[in-house]
């Protein structure tokens, strides 16, 4: 099983935005910073968690827990809808990779629980060119 830890972050709303993804895998961590380009916070977090879809999808693994401090991006997944229309398509993109996993959990943490996708989230903004 993977314990996936997701972050996105903005500098201004909207402003220069990044992803950060924290990856548990059996005693092994991977980290990853992804520049998001200008983009509200809210939107970030939905690109967080396709990124850290994209990369489960890859390593083939067949169980994935996702860990967030964003209650939308929780909600939105446990409820499969959002409020606001303009992250419709994130979420039908989101719902659609899940598919792909034989299990898949999502978790909303406190930011507090969720420190280390937050600093890559946060190095992530300044990689934006």
């Amino acid at each position: 099983m993977l314990e996936v830890y997701i972050d996105g972050a903005s500098a201004g709303n909207p402003g220069p935005s990044g992803a950060g993804i924290f990856i548990k895998n059996a005693g092994k961590t991977e980290s990853y910073s992804f520049p998001l380009g200008v983009m509200e916070n809210h939107e970030a977090e939905f690109h967080a968690l396709i990124k850290a879809l994209e990369i489960c999808s890859k390593t083939n693994a067949s169980i994935v827990s996702i860990r967030s401090d964003s209650s939308a991006v929780v909600q939105a997944v446990e409820k499969q809808f959002v409020r606001n229309e303009k992250y419709r398509l994130l979420l039908d993109k989101i719902l659609h990779m899940i598919t792909g996993f034989e299990l898949f959990f999502i978790k909303w943490i406190s930011a507090k629980e969720n420190k280390q996708a937050d600093i890559l989230a946060k190095e992530a903004i300044h990689l934006n060119q």
